[in-house]
């Protein structure tokens, strides 16, 4: 596996890169913005596409990467849903499985840093954002932080096997890693005597906001790429309008989800599924979806989970020729919202 620890030392944030192979797909976790072209640089001299950028949670102490690689890379961004972040390609839910070629995370809702407090484990290995830090634990006073929630979700971390690897989001002291076992023995926030007496001990800390807080939060809930400029370009259709489009005949409907998403929240009838990360080639020269246009005369008609990726498909795609391309605005949540059809158990 490729594996990656970076760091921001005006943030102190830990950023982390995983692939399972040279010239295959990568994932980012809290990436920095400031760090964007360090991380695209580390990328190409690996021979790495990144297809997914993810978020722990809302930061507070710096401005989050994600949008920024987006727009550089045409990656999916991921964040739990539960975030108000307004618009990212992909939400995730406790229970979930984040994948990308060769390698997958489970995902783990902890919430009480904040209320969009997501952790990542793997075999090996668990990504803890600010829920659990080396020989700390994150601060519970702002953005619907809770330290009983804080509190559950620690214990819940903590019945991971002890040689599991800890990788915090950051770190202020200089320490890159430590273990399950090493934090259930050593970590001074962890030897209290139940969940009173840690509540008790994080409302005492009486710690000052983060220095930016008051800019980098609004910042960070605006991600979204901009589907008005989309739709500006007449590339966009609301639900009503697919709809119509879909009666008249002549379309090719595109889903861009995962399978996991397509189990989880339904299909709309007649979906083809193109993966979003397969795109690319499928509407190059002599790919399925590209022929299926020119053979057919078919218009395509993407759509997603909110409308990011298909826009993103959208703009690949006219810039491919295929000039009658188009998105259903707000994706599949803007679609059964208008009363579309939604059939379940087909993926």
């Amino acid at each position: 596996m490729i594996f990656r620890q970076l760091f921001d030392g005006v943030s102190s944030t830990y950023s982390y890169l995983l692939a399972t192979r040279r010239g295959g797909e990568a994932l980012i976790i809290d990436p920095v913005l400031e760090k964007v072209d360090r991380y695209l640089r580390l990328m190409e001299d690996l021979d790495l596409r990144l297809v997914k950028a993810v978020d722990t949670h809302l930061h507070a102490d710096h401005i989050t990467g994600l949008g920024a690689l987006r727009d550089r890379t045409r990656c999916i961004t991921v964040m739990g849903e539960q975030s108000k972040v307004d618009v990212v390609s992909m939400r995730i839910a406790d229970g979930d499985r984040l994948r990308i070629e060769g390698l997958a995370l489970d995902v783990l809702y902890t919430p009480g840093h904040t209320d969009d407090s997501y952790s990542f484990a793997m075999a090996d290995r668990v990504f803890t954002g600010d829920t659990l830090l080396i020989r700390g634990t994150g601060r519970t006073d702002f953005q619907n932080g809770d330290a009983r929630l804080q509190y559950e979700s620690l214990q819940r971390l903590l019945r991971l096997p002890e040689e599991t690897i800890v990788y915090p989001a950051h770190d202020y002291k200089g320490d890159t890693a430590s273990t399950i076992g090493e934090e259930r023995r050593c970590n001074p926030r962890l030897q209290v005597n139940g969940v009173d007496a840690y509540v008790a001990l994080m409302g005492a800390l009486n710690l000052p906001n983060p220095k930016l807080m008051d800019v980098v939060v609004p910042a960070n809930m605006r991600q979204g790429l901009m589907q008005a400029e989309i739709a500006r370009r007449g590339w966009a259709v609301g639900a009503s309008a697919a709809a119509a489009m879909l009666a008249g005949g002549g379309v090719a409907l595109i889903d861009l989800r995962e399978r996991g998403e397509r189990d989880k929240h339904g299909v709309i009838p007649g979906s083809l599924q193109v993966p979003f990360p397969e795109l690319q080639e499928n509407i190059a020269a002599g790919g399925l979806l590209h022929e299926l246009a020119r053979a057919t005369r078919k218009r395509l008609l993407f759509y997603c989970a909110f409308g990011e990726r298909s826009a993103m498909a959208v703009q690949a795609a006219q810039d491919a020729g295929l000039s009658t391309a188009c998105h259903i605005e707000g994706g599949i949540g803007a679609w059964a919202a208008a009363g579309g059809a939604v059939e379940r158990g087909r993926a």
